[in-house]
């Protein structure tokens, strides 16, 4: 058989190879811990764990670099990195952004806690900033509501309940129940640290670093970029404008 004609009908299988993020829209790369659930459970403290979240934004500055994101937002076993409506990283091939931010984010994760991981990974379109900022809010909300689901059903298998008791519950019960749940076991949720509730944002800023310059004999001061790290981010319309100002690139 004719090795160019082997090849072209192969090739010609790769069924999803010429799917790419359309021109001009934005994109949000978001991945998800495999089976964290079942890992966490046996390696970290519940319902929050301070060595986790620093692990999970460990990986999401990895990917916000790696991709030059506008902007990478993580809660729980999750990170969303945006990526503008320029961006021209892998011909905007859907397999190649899809594949290699699961890479980025497994190996980032793995050398950092010392063990392997799997992160799978897909990527969410959208029109306008306004889009994008929706998704960022609902990501958000999403963690405030996993927050609080998550200290209510630690907290009643910590008091010793089964895992069906607890389930049980907290089955169609509402927010305030919910929190009051919690006060019974001295538990204020609004008083907890902000980076479990609201989660954790990262984007790049600007700063000025002065050095010497041994031929001028003189001081210089240079603009460098760095990542910056928020574990108190700001909720609702406020956090809404932060997250307009930083996808635009207009900084915080």
């Amino acid at each position: 058989m004719n090795s160019n004609e082997l090849e072209a009908r192969m090739r010609a299988r790769e069924w999803f190879h010429s799917l790419t993020v359309p021109p001009g829209a934005w994109a949000i790369i978001r991945v998800d811990g495999r089976s964290f659930s079942r890992y966490t459970e046996g390696n970290f403290d519940k319902p929050f764990d301070a060595r986790f979240s620093e692990l999970m934004t460990t990986a999401a500055r990895s990917l916000l670099e790696e991709f030059t994101g506008r902007y990478a937002y993580t809660e729980s076993d999750e990170i969303s990195v945006v990526l503008p409506p320029g961006f021209g990283l892998f011909g905007r091939e859907l397999e190649k952004l899809v594949s290699i931010s699961a890479a980025v984010a497994t190996a980032a994760f793995t050398h950092a806690a010392g063990e392997p991981v799997q992160f799978d990974s897909r990527v969410w379109i959208g029109a306008t900033v306004e889009d994008v900022v929706d998704y960022l809010s609902w990501r958000q909300a999403d963690a405030g509501r996993c927050a609080l689901n998550g200290w209510c059903y630690w907290t009643l298998r910590k008091a010793g309940r089964t895992q069906a008791q607890a389930a049980r519950r907290l089955d169609r019960a509402g927010v305030a129940e919910k929190n009051e749940l919690l006060s019974r076991h001295g538990v204020d949720f609004d008083e907890l640290p902000a980076w479990q509730r609201h989660g954790v944002g990262l984007w790049w800023e600007t700063y000025e670093r002065v050095g010497h310059d041994p031929i001028r004999g003189a001081d210089v001061t240079t603009t460098r970029r760095r990542v910056r790290i928020s574990r108190d981010l700001p909720v609702k319309e406020e956090y809404r404008r932060l997250a307009e100002r930083l996808v635009l690139g207009d900084g915080p």
